[in-house]
This record gives structure tokens, C-alpha cells and sequence, in this order.
């Protein structure tokens, strides 16, 4: 299979850097990590080709990968790890996120480029996202424990579908907030609410990319289209 046929999510697990490029291109490798490069490129109006050929070339450079290689990681660490690094963080980053936020728009709500609206947009995906950890560490994560990944094919399905509405708050929340760029002049308190969207945007990438690239792959895996 060359290339522009193997899906984002393919790609992003087995060639180290590939998710640099793709974030340079606004693909989105976690959420709709299974679509094609063919289908991403044609989407986007980019020549896939070109693309192909620097997911090559990382791949003939063959450059280790940064931190463990969780592809290799057992089924039963792999979920250690979601839960200890991300679950566990994002529980302890949203409530402070949504007090900056709710500071922020008290104190610049009438300048043109205050992010109004940006506080209850986190309480709702501070919930959202809670609701969906939740369900994980009650279904799915214990049958994962139990040896029976295999009958997790239905909460896969929910959970996969869940992560695409992740997606769906995180382009929000980027529209909201400039591409999470503080203005000219931003005060201390908006500009460290910012580095924490920062943070945490990053985070939820990488924490949807473990799950719908490799955990879920493991016991239902995903048409390429």
C-alpha cells in the first residue's frame, strides 16, 4: 500500500514526525485519523504527493521516536498511561482554564478581541469530556483490563464518535481565541490563560490520538477511506 493510501492514523504511529507535518497542514490525525492521505490532501486542495514524499523522507531518516514508543506499550499500559497523563490532567487543567477565562472576559469583555463566550465553551467541554471519561473508565477500560478488548467494539464505536465532537470544540475553541494568539497588549492573566489552552489543546491531540490510532486499533479496527 504506498503512501497516499495508508490512512493519517496509520501514518502519524509508524513514521516519527509525520504528526508535525500533518499539523502543518491542519489534517486532522486523531479525530479523523482514518481517512486517506489521498482523502485528506484532496480535501484540503494540497498536493498529496509532496506530502508523501516528506513522510518518506522522515521515514529513510528513520528518526527515533521522542519518549516511549507506545505502539509497543501492552494493552494494560497503554490505558495506564491515558489515565495517569491525561485523564487525571485534563481534570485538573479545566477548572483553572475556565477561571482565567471567566477573569478575562470580566475584566476585557469590551474590547473587540476579548474571546466572549470562551468560559462557557470550556464548562461545556469540561462536561462533555468528563461524561466521556467516565464512560471509558467504567465500560471500556476494565474489559481492556479483563483480557476482553475484543467485546469493546460498541463503546469503541461511542468513543470514536465522541472524539470527533472533541474535534468539533476544539476548532471552536481555536476560532474563539485567534488560533489561541493573545493580542497586542494582553494583560499577564489572559496571556497565561492562553500558554494553558495551548497546553491543553495539545494534550487532548495526542490523548485522542493514543486512543483512536493505537489503543482502539487493537480490537476494532477502522476502515481507511
Amino acid at each position: 500500500m504506498t503512501l497516499m493510501d495508508q490512512s493519517l492514523g496509520q501514518l502519524a504511529r509508524s513514521i516519527p514526525g509525520a504528526t508535525g507535518i500533518f499539523n502543518r497542514y491542519q489534517f486532522d490525525f486523531c479525530c479523523a485519523g482514518n481517512r486517506s492521505l489521498r482523502t485528506a490532501a484532496a480535501a484540503a486542495g494540497v498536493n498529496g504527493e509532496s506530502i508523501a514524499a516528506e513522510l518518506q523522507t522522515l521515514r529513510e531518516r528513520g528518526e527515533p521516536l521522542q519518549g516511549p514508543d507506545w505502539s509497543q506499550a501492552s494493552d494494560t499500559a497503554l490505558v495506564d498511561h491515558i489515565l495517569a497523563r491525561y485523564h487525571a490532567v485534563h481534570r485538573e487543567q479545566l477548572p483553572e482554564l475556565i477561571r482565567l477565562a471567566r477573569r478575562v472576559e470580566q475584566v476585557h469583555g469590551d474590547r473587540e478581541d476579548c474571546p466572549v463566550g470562551l468560559a462557557d465553551h470550556l464548562a461545556a467541554m469540561a462536561q462533555e469530556l468528563e461524561s466521556h471519561m467516565k464512560k471509558e473508565e467504567a465500560v471500556l477500560f476494565p474489559l481492556i483490563a479483563r483480557g476482553q478488548g475484543a467485546l469493546g467494539g460498541m463503546p469503541i464505536h461511542v468513543m470514536r464518535g465522541e472524539h470527533e465532537e472533541h474535534g468539533e470544540s476544539l476548532r471552536r475553541l481555536l476560532a474563539l481565541t485567534d488560533q489561541i494568539t493573545p493580542p497586542r497588549g494582553a494583560c499577564t492573566t489572559w496571556r497565561v490563560l492562553y500558554s494553558g489552552l495551548q497546553a491543553f489543546h495539545d494534550d487532548l491531540i495526542a490523548h485522542i490520538h493514543l486512543e483512536n490510532n493505537l489503543l482502539f486499533e487493537r480490537f476494532a479496527p477502522a476502515k481507511v477511506h
